[in-house]
């Protein structure tokens, strides 16, 4: 097995500020490549914050001129690296919460949430393809938030031979047992790794707990963020052993 190092960007974002979240991201970014991360993923929506109202206003196309300094910043640093947002993913005009992969080989890929909370439906249509990327030796699978409490979603994931299912979340701490108690059963039942990352502050009416986390093949917690706030909860594979590190975010 070759080394592996993915991290959960969990990120505070700014409610309906593209630009400003999008200089986190790249802060995010610069400080998790400086620690050798080849996969990090941002929760769901952290390019916006979780503004359903303003899901349309916001939306974009998957090639958006905005968002040239993530792809070259993904691309230069070799980091494949997932952001939440609204996306005009067809010709309809149809808007998905969807997770943007940059920097892997084939350019921008695109998941595109499939199962909505209720209420979500009045704004964004749900998605339908499973998306999986290669990184490194690993097939990762995408989810987002919803997704998580669907044990078919993570058993797709494993029918398409995924190593490491990813989940950019929002997480409230209400939830945060029966959710988290999920992803480890999922990562106990398919034998696959799980990072879940959960946003690090308040965000469209909500109060995400933070406390992203990562699972190891077979279920044992490895790390997790003690509670919210701007952090990387890295984890590293290294002759087929994980370890984790949480790491603050600075300017």
């Amino acid at each position: 097995m070759t080394t592996l190092t993915i991290a959960a960007a969990q990120s505070v974002s700014i409610a309906g500020d593209v630009k400003a979240n999008i200089s986190r991201h790249l802060r995010f970014m610069e400080q998790a490549a400086d620690h050798g991360v080849q996969l990090l993923v941002f929760p769901e929506l952290s390019l916006t914050g979780y503004e359903r109202s303003l899901g349309r206003e916001l939306a974009m196309r998957p090639d958006a001129e905005i968002l040239m300094p993530l792809r070259d910043l993904a691309r230069r640093t070799g980091m494949t690296t997932v952001v939440g947002a609204p996306i005009f993913a067809n010709e309809s005009n149809d808007v998905f919460i969807a997770a943007l992969v940059l920097g892997n080989a084939n350019g921008v890929g695109l998941y595109t949430k499939q199962h909505l909370h209720p209420g979500e439906d009045v704004v964004f249509t749900a998605g339908t393809p499973d998306v999986t990327v290669p990184v490194a030796d690993m097939t990762v699978a995408l989810a987002i938030c919803a997704d998580i409490v669907h044990p078919s979603h993570a058993a797709q994931a494993k029918q398409l031979k995924a190593n490491v299912y990813a989940a950019g979340v929002l997480i409230t701490e209400k939830a945060y047992p029966t959710e988290t108690e999920l992803l480890r059963t999922y990562a106990t039942e398919h034998n696959m790794a799980v990072l879940m990352a959960n946003h690090g502050g308040a965000t469209g009416g909500w109060s995400p707990i933070g406390r992203s986390a990562f699972w190891a093949e077979g279920g044992r917690l490895i790390v997790a963020a003690p509670g919210d706030g701007d952090l990387l909860v890295i984890a590293t594979r290294d002759a087929s052993r994980w370890s984790g590190k949480i790491v603050s975010v600075t300017a």
